[in-house]
């Protein structure tokens, strides 16, 4: 490995990934330059050879590389969290890109803002909230973003995107589309709330509080992160990238046909017109859930969860997620995505 630096900003040529992707995959990125501003990022565009590919490697926590990567990899440093202003009722929260998630989580509960609590313990750094649009037990990033600072290397400005802007879906965003390897998220402006309504809908979060002694930030945080160490398994000890696959969103008539044959079916609003059903009980039905295919396998006690056992690559996960993706559309009809971003 080869290592020199442009000003203040490090370059590293040919590094190991090894540490920096959740599934433990022994792979290389041919560059990976670390950023804390703007005019880090545009120091290390004008560095780059025209046409290479590029890519945003914050925690490794939501991505599968399938093979070396060949181009460069940014990786954001800011990891600030500021307080910038705000009223009786709100306080906007600056956080940078390279925040911990959960750590912001738990600072948050601490200073007593509510509207993220209920995503404690989701992996990775707060630059990636916006792009998937990170959600769970009925909350998501969305509900809380006011604004997105980005760089666009294209145009070399930053911009700061509205929520509107950032044109939010379920595990989606602008971030993901048309401005997919066309802008770097320098830091996301939060509004949180100093009096907090709790969404408390998920039957396991609710009796989970209940026994903490009833509903506030800290109970349902302590909540939260019980549920999911139980069920997810840590990725230092078992590679994975959390829920591999989405929750498919299917018309109200073709979840009324499948209710019919399945009336156990876990099924949930997603606007008129449309249901979620549960992609984990869909892959659990299929068989799935405890499965191994050699080095990876579904995870038994979660079947969104794909893992790696060691000595494997991001092409045995390709395999095993193809299978699962066939048999739940030969036996449901439905198609399960992938919520992971390939390399």
């Amino acid at each position: 490995m080869r290592k020199f630096v442009i000003r203040m900003m490090e370059v590293r040529e040919n590094i190991s990934l090894l540490g920096m992707n959740s599934f433990g995959f022994d792979v290389s990125a041919r560059r990976l330059v670390e950023f804390a501003s703007a005019e880090d990022l545009r120091q290390a565009f004008a560095s780059m050879p025209s046409g290479e590919p590029w890519y945003v490697l914050g925690g490794g926590n939501n991505v599968l590389f399938t093979a070396d990567y060949g181009g460069t990899l940014l990786h954001p440093l800011d990891r600030s969290v500021t307080l910038e202003g705000g009223d009786g009722e709100r306080a906007l929260v600056r956080v940078g890109a390279g925040a911990e998630w959960d750590d912001f989580v738990g600072w948050a509960v601490g200073q007593g803002l509510g509207g993220i609590e209920n995503l404690s313990l989701i992996p990775g750094c707060a630059g990636a909230a916006p792009v998937q649009n990170i959600g769970a037990y009925g909350v998501e990033a969305k509900d809380t973003i006011e604004s997105v600072e980005c760089y666009l290397p294209d145009e070399d400005r930053v911009v700061a995107l509205s929520n509107a802007e950032c044109r939010f879906g379920y595990r989606d965003s602008v971030f993901k589309r048309e401005l997919r390897s066309r802008a770097v998220i320098l830091s996301v402006l939060f509004g949180l709330s100093r009096r907090p309504e709790f969404r408390l809908r998920y039957g396991d979060v609710s009796r989970r509080v209940d026994e903490l002694g009833g509903p506030s930030l800290k109970n349902i945080r302590e909540a939260v992160v019980a549920i999911r160490r139980a069920k997810l398994p840590d990725p230092k000890v078992l590679g994975n990238a959390g829920s591999f696959f989405k929750n498919p969103v299917v018309s109200e008539e073709q979840a009324a046909k499948l209710l019919a044959r399945w009336p156990d079916m876990p099924r949930y609003g997603a606007g008129e017109g449309f249901v979620k059903l549960a992609a984990g009980w869909l892959i659990d039905r299929c068989g799935w859930k405890g499965r191994r295919m050699g080095p990876v396998g579904v995870h038994d006690r979660q079947a969104l969860v794909l893992v790696h056992y060691g000595g494997g690559t991001g092409a045995d996960v390709m395999r095993l997620a193809r299978a699962v993706q066939r048999d739940v559309a030969e036996q449901f009809g439905v198609r399960i995505d992938m919520e992971v971003n390939l390399l």
